[in-house]
């Protein structure tokens, strides 16, 4: 259900279900958080995510659930938020490769994803009008966030979908693709960050989540910046990338 493999300094995690549009059940959302250990402790310097088949993943999968006996809490609380939560952390550069269906649970792995490449054909919003239930995972606090009240009150009350091209119009996501090109430029992006400068990408992307996380306000952001900085002189790669401008020369980044 879950593949991993190690390319490069590039962990590449595919959700690999397509006969079931890569819907998550408690196993495979087990079997992703150990991916991303995996990929942790080799060490790597870029991860990508995508689903195999027609579509990137459709949510929860819910064939077989009993929802008079369902332990939704243990499913979303016990399992799918500290999964969230440990794809926002990974400590190097995320992207994913979006198309077809992102819907609950795997809208919220995009969430959780630091760059997102969407197929113009993908399919965003919250399809739980239909089921009685309500968007999680993240997704009410970014449509409200990027869309507003009354955008984000439309897609729950109609269950109406959006495209990829609608999605990354309304900010939601990095960019949006061809279909045909979106996995190619995912991974082009990420060898990429991979032969970058690892820990200024990393300061910036703590500094991401303090902003988002903690309304930081200008100037105490600005303050968080010059301290990263200064503690990035002391690191190889700020070094190595003073010496190759200097040299006018492409640097060498180790990720130290």
């Amino acid at each position: 259900m879950i593949d991993l493999t190690i390319i490069e300094g590039v962990a590449h995690v595919m959700l690999n279900a397509p006969e079931k549009r890569n819907a998550l059940d408690e196993q495979a959302l087990a079997d992703l958080g150990s991916a991303y250990d995996e990929a942790e402790a080799a060490g790597v310097r870029a991860l990508v995510l995508r689903g195999e088949g027609a579509g990137f993943c459709a949510g929860r999968d819910i064939a077989g659930v009993d929802p008079a006996t369902d332990d939704v809490t243990g499913y979303l609380d016990g399992l799918v938020t500290p999964l969230l939560k440990k794809m926002s952390a990974f400590p190097a550069p995320t992207f994913a490769a979006a198309h077809g269906a992102c819907l609950g649970v795997g809208l919220g792995l995009l969430i959780a994803t630091d760059v997102v490449y969407v197929a113009d054909t993908a399919k965003i919003g919250s399809p739980f009008a239909a089921l009685g239930a309500t968007l999680d995972s993240g997704g009410h606090a970014l449509f409200y966030e990027r869309l507003g009240a009354h955008r984000t009150l439309d897609l729950i009350y109609t269950g109406r979908l959006m495209s990829g091209t609608e999605a990354v119009d309304a900010g939601l996501f990095s960019q949006v693709l061809p279909s045909a090109d979106v996995i190619s430029t995912t991974l082009v992006a990420a060898s990429g960050a991979a032969a970058g400068a690892t820990q200024a990408f990393l300061a910036s992307k703590r500094l991401i989540a303090r902003l988002r996380d903690e309304r930081l306000a200008l100037w105490d952001a600005v303050t968080a910046e010059n301290a990263n900085q200064a503690a990035l002189r002391d690191t190889a790669d700020y070094r190595e990338g003073f010496a190759a401008f200097q040299q006018k020369r492409k640097p060498e980044f180790t990720g130290r």
